[in-house]
């Protein structure tokens, strides 16, 4: 950031008084800009053994394969969301049952949360972000055409999870170049 945007005067990056971060503050104004972490919402839409995945037709990882998620809005909820962007991505209606991975990525200052969703009907289709979207079994997953880490970890959570019929929500910490789970107690 190199002005502010109330003022349009430059802005310097520094600690403000009584802060412990730095901060991008305007030289002349004296606002501080705070930027913080952007969350992601989607779900985990399931229809009978099966999960409805996305392939991208995005940047970043255009041709992978992913769940439907997404940025959330101002204006709207973590539930509103996830059920915006499966509309938006995967043209599917789904019932949000229970909030099921929750990921930190740091490295990215991004937070997704992932809901466990059940897909109504068997009618799904793309957009303008998705090639195609289609049911997969467990034996059926492309993962090694998986986007994300985040992606890989829920499903790897559902499928075991599944097995035990037990679904705890998951909170997962993801450091810089990190392709391994740091689970939270």
């Amino acid at each position: 950031m190199n002005f502010c945007s109330h003022c349009g005067e430059r802005v310097s990056l520094r600690v403000p008084e009584g802060d412990n971060r730095p901060r991008h503050v305007c030289d002349s104004c004296g606002r501080i800009h705070y930027q913080n972490p952007r969350i992601i919402a989607g779900c985990l839409p399931v229809y009978g053994d099966q999960v409805l995945l996305c392939r991208r037709a995005i940047e970043p990882r255009y041709g992978y394969w992913t769940l439907p998620a997404g940025f959330m809005e101002n204006g709207e909820s973590t539930e509103q969301a996830a059920l915006r962007e499966t509309l938006e991505e995967a043209q599917a209606r789904v019932q949000l049952n229970q909030l099921y991975t929750l990921t930190s990525i740091i490295h990215v200052n991004q937070v997704q949360l992932i809901y466990l969703a059940e897909l109504e009907r068997p009618e799904f289709g793309s957009s303008n972000e998705t090639l195609e979207s289609r049911l997969f079994s467990e034996e059926e997953i492309p993962w090694d055409q998986l986007a994300f880490t985040t992606i890989r970890n829920a499903l790897r959570f559902y499928f075991a999870d599944r097995r035990e019929n037990h679904f705890p929500l998951r909170h997962i910490e993801l450091e810089p170049g990190a392709d391994s789970l740091l689970l939270k107690p």
